[in-house]
């Protein structure tokens, strides 16, 4: 589990089921090509939970960001100037 894998590329062709049986368990593979880290082969249940990862990220960015210009004292006016900026 959590093992990492090199792999030649022509193993995707000559040896998918057993790639895909690696990645099931959690374990991600190394695609090389030339000798050379080319891609890297995960299972779709941790490129889900890496895509939850990334949003999650996002979000906690923007709220930081958010955060901050919402601390300055720029980012706020009073009603007369809000309404003025509407119109």
């Amino acid at each position: 589990m959590y093992d990492t894998y090199a792999r030649p590329v022509r193993d995707l062709r000559n040896n998918y089921s057993e790639l895909a049986e690696i990645t099931k368990e959690h374990n991600h593979i190394i695609i090389t090509n030339n000798g050379r880290e080319e891609t890297v082969l995960i299972g779709v249940e941790d490129y889900h939970l890496y895509q939850d990862y990334l949003y999650e990220r996002y979000v906690r960015e923007k709220l930081a960001e958010v955060e901050a210009v919402a601390g300055s004292a720029d980012a706020w006016m009073d009603e007369d100037d809000f309404w003025k900026a509407i119109e």
